[in-house]
C-alpha cells in the first residue's frame, strides 16, 4: 500500500510503498477516505516538542520509530476483518478512535486509553491515516458516523474530542460565569460550539487573527479579544465582564499560560491543552491563596468520542469550517506548512 511518511527534522513527505497488513483476530483493515491534519503532526514532523529551558523533547529518544506515517483523524471504509470481528463488516464506514493504550495498565482497564504511559496511538506509535490503508488493532475503536459528513466527522477524533474533553473539565459552571478560550483555530472553535451546545453563555475568545475571532463569534462566542501588543489580562477581563471561572488554553505557550493565570477568578481552573511549547513562571503563594487549579488535558476517552458523535448526529454541534484537499505527499506537506505558519481557518481534511 502507499503511505506518506516523515523523517525527523526533514520537511519532505516521502511517498513510499509498504506491505498491506492483513488483519487477524479483532483487527480491522480500512481504506482511508478522510484524514484530518492536526497541529500535533507539525510537532511530530519536527521531531519533538519545545520544553522551554529544558530544550526539545525528542520523539526518537522516547521510542517513536521513523519513518512515521502521520494522521490520526481518520474515517475509513472497512476492507478486511480478522476472524474474531463481530461488530463491523466489509463496506462499513467508520471513524477511528486513535488514542490506543496498552490494554493492560490501570488506566486502560478503566477506559482511559489516552492516559496510558505506553500508548500505541495511531499516527504516532503506529502508522496513521496519511496512507491508502490503516490497520486498527481492535474493532471496539471504530465508531459509526451514520448521517455525518465524513470530512467533518474525521475532525471529531482529535479536534472535536480534545475540545469536548477540555470542556468536560470546566463544566458545570453558572451559564454567565466567564470562560476564556485562548486560540480560535479548529480546537478552540469546536470548544466554543460545545460550550454553547451545553448551555454556556459567557464565552470570551482570544486569538491573534481577526478572521478567527469572526469565526468564533459565528460559533457562539459572546466576546472576543484580539491578542497582541497592548492587549492583556485587563482587556480580557473587561471583555468577559470580570475574572474567569475557567480558562481553556489551546495555545499553551509561555505568554498565553501567564495571561491565563492572571485572568482567573479565585478558585478558577486552567485547562492547558495546546502544545506550542515554552514555559511559565507562576507565584506559588498565589496558587494556594487563590486556590487555582491547573490541569493538563490530552485528547479524550473512547466513550467521550462516542458521546461526541451522538451529539453531532442529533444536530446539536455546529460545524466548524473544513477545508478539503486531496490526499497526496504534496498536499500533506503543504497542509503541515500552512499549519506551522498559522495560515488556516478551521481544519484541513485530506480526501482520498
Amino acid at each position: 500500500m502507499r503511505v506518506f511518511a516523515v523523517q525527523p527534522e526533514d520537511t519532505t513527505i516521502h511517498d513510499l510503498q509498504v506491505p498491506t497488513p492483513s488483519p487477524e483476530g479483532r483487527e480491522v483493515l480500512l481504506r482511508v477516505v478522510r484524514a484530518g491534519v492536526c497541529h500535533t503532526d507539525t510537532h511530530l514532523r519536527a521531531g519533538g516538542y519545545d520544553l522551554g529551558s529544558r530544550g526539545m523533547m525528542s520523539m526518537k529518544e522516547r521510542g517513536i520509530e521513523y519513518p512515521m506515517v502521520l494522521g490520526h483523524e481518520v474515517v475509513g471504509v472497512v476492507e478486511k476483518v480478522g476472524d474474531g470481528v463481530e461488530s463491523v463488516q466489509v463496506g462499513d464506514i467508520r471513524l477511528i478512535y486513535p488514542w490506543i493504550g496498552c490494554g493492560e495498565c490501570r488506566q486502560c482497564r478503566a477506559g482511559h486509553d489516552n492516559r496510558c504511559a505506553a500508548g500505541k496511538n495511531l499516527g504516532v506509535a503506529r502508522h496513521g491515516g496519511y496512507a491508502e490503508n490503516i490497520l486498527v488493532p481492535d474493532e471496539k475503536y471504530l465508531v459509526d458516523i451514520d448521517g455525518l459528513d465524513p470530512s467533518w466527522a474525521a475532525t471529531l477524533a482529535c479536534s472535536g474530542l480534545t475540545a469536548y474533553s477540555a470542556v468536560d473539565k470546566v463544566l458545570p459552571l453558572e451559564p454567565d460565569e466567564p470562560v476564556v478560550v485562548f486560540g480560535a483555530g479548529g480546537l478552540g472553535l469546536t470548544a466554543i460550539a460545545i460550550l454553547r451546545s451545553r448551555g454556556h453563555r459567557n464565552i470570551c475568545a482570544v486569538d491573534v487573527a481577526e478572521r478567527n475571532l469572526a469565526l468564533a463569534r459565528d460559533m457562539g462566542a459572546s466576546s472576543t479579544v484580539l491578542s497582541g501588543t497592548g492587549s492583556g489580562a485587563d482587556d480580557i477581563r473587561g471583555a468577559a465582564g470580570g475574572p474567569a471561572g475557567a480558562v481553556i488554553d489551546f495555545v499553551n505557550n509561555g505568554a498565553t499560560a501567564t495571561t491565563a493565570f492572571e485572568v482567573l477568578a479565585k478558585a478558577g481552573i486552567m485547562i492547558q491543552v495546546g502544545l506550542f511549547g515554552g514555559e511559565v513562571t507562576l507565584p506559588t503563594a498565589l496558587l494556594a491563596l487563590r486556590m487555582i487549579r491547573i490541569e493538563g488535558s490530552f485528547v479524550g476517552t473512547l466513550v467521550q468520542m462516542q458521546d461526541l458523535v451522538r451529539l453531532a448526529q442529533r444536530g446539536e454541534l455546529p460545524h466548524i469550517p473544513v477545508v478539503e484537499r486531496s490526499l497526496s505527499a504534496a498536499a500533506v506537506s503543504q497542509a503541515l506548512d500552512d499549519l506551522t505558519a498559522g495560515g488556516v481557518a478551521g481544519r484541513i481534511v485530506l480526501t482520498a
